[in-house]
């Protein structure tokens, strides 16, 4: 059995292990697309949103991927900041 980052995080509340049991067959390619979308933007990088929309995707799908992948090391923290939907101010994500 995989455990986070290799597998969905849950909260052990039964809709949340769902939701994670749900999301695990399509974790790898959502994270591969997420780690080429990050790439592909260079030192500009990406936001959780921007990377949403870059990937045509609803952000609360993809924005755990960002945790995922920089638990691996795939991605990092730019220390850039730039606002997201909310007008709050965002990580930027760069490949590591």
């Amino acid at each position: 059995m995989s455990t986070y980052p290799d597998a969905p995080g849950h909260r052990n509340v039964e809709t949340s292990i769902a939701a994670a049991d749900a999301l695990a067959p399509k974790l790898g390619r959502l994270q591969r697309m997420a780690e080429g979308a990050i790439r592909n933007a260079g030192a500009h990088g990406l936001t959780a949103d921007e990377l949403a929309a870059r990937l045509d995707m609803d952000r609360w799908s993809i924005q755990p991927r960002t945790s995922e992948l920089r638990r691996k090391g795939i991605i990092r923290d730019s220390g850039q900041r730039r606002p997201n939907s909310t007008g709050k101010l965002a990580i930027v994500w760069i490949a590591a």
